[in-house]
């Protein structure tokens, strides 16, 4: 279980980190739209796993390999954004957050059921 403080300081990178990525993402993966979904910390709030929605590309693993190119400009933009908030600024790791494909995907072998027994 998380503690409060760990939470909020979360949904702060989360916030953030959605901006730097509005901001800076054109330079990095052009048309591709990525969103932050999911923040998890460490307990000791050095480390951020950050989860990624890939949109508008068919291949979401290069668009999450260009992320992982810059992730040293990325983070220098969060700190920027986040330093009256917290002491120290995390590493950030990136993933791809397969979530919504995973409902389509659900979704997709419930209607062929439903089709199935029509």
């Amino acid at each position: 279980m998380a503690s409060k403080r760990n939470l909020q300081v979360a949904e702060i990178i989360k916030r953030n980190m959605g901006m730097v990525f509005f901001e800076e993402g054109s330079y990095i993966y052009n048309d591709a739209l990525v969103t932050v979904t999911n923040v998890k910390l460490t307990p000791d709030m050095g480390q951020s796993n950050i989860y990624l929605s890939v949109y508008n590309t068919e291949d979401k693993n290069a668009v999450l390999e260009l992320v992982q190119q810059h992730t040293h400009r990325l983070r220098q933009q969060l700190a920027h954004r986040i330093k009256r908030h917290v002491r120290r600024i995390p590493t950030v790791h990136f993933y791809i957050d397969e979530t919504l494909d995973e409902m389509y995907r659900l979704n997709a072998l419930f209607d062929g059921l439903k089709n199935e027994e029509e």
